[in-house]
């Protein structure tokens, strides 16, 4: 499995991967991938695709928000969305799209990554309840479990506050859980 930076030429993969691993929801997460594709740029955010034997069998983004700490605003990641293709999963590539995620945002200094899933997952690379580190969530709607967050080395212990999501997972309503519809 090859883990590299997604490529144009990957859009419709990436959509199909994202339609497929997300089944009713798989709609708004391709639509808000395609958003959050314009707001990476080479020195902020990242894209990644786990590839095996020429296909896209996974993908990663990791997307610039705030932090609203009281010092200051802080530039920070958010880990979302995570899909790999249904016939792929329990294979480890998920894992090697988050683990290598973090490592190059370690090198580019970034001090913190949020993540809104599930804790028995996302726990596995060091993620941990962002309640109890001193932060706080950007919507009521997110389970107090599934809002996370990684203290990578850049972190300085002042950088508490409230999370504050780029505007297209507003736009996109993939913020916390809605109620089903009666």
């Amino acid at each position: 499995m090859d883990l590299r930076e997604e490529l144009p030429s990957d859009r419709q993969a990436v959509r199909d991967v994202h339609l497929q691993a997300f089944g009713d929801h798989g709609r708004v997460v391709a639509d808000l991938v395609d958003t959050l594709r314009d707001t990476i740029t080479p020195e902020n955010g990242l894209s990644l695709v786990a590839e095996r034997d020429g296909q896209v069998v996974g993908h990663v983004m990791f997307t610039r928000s705030l932090l609203d700490a009281p010092r200051q605003l802080v530039e920070v990641q958010v880990l979302s969305p995570l899909a790999v293709l249904p016939e792929f999963h329990k294979r480890g590539v998920g894992s090697a799209l988050v683990r290598h995620g973090l490592g190059i945002l370690t090198e580019r200094t970034v001090p913190l990554v949020f993540v809104e899933g599930d804790p028995g997952y996302y726990s596995r690379f060091g993620f941990s309840p962002g309640g109890g580190l001193g932060f706080r969530k950007p919507s009521l709607r997110i389970p107090d479990g599934a809002f996370q967050a990684i203290r990578l080395p850049e972190y300085e212990p002042w950088m508490t506050g409230t999370l504050v999501y780029a505007e297209p997972f507003w736009r996109h309503d993939a913020v916390g859980l809605r109620e089903a519809a009666t």
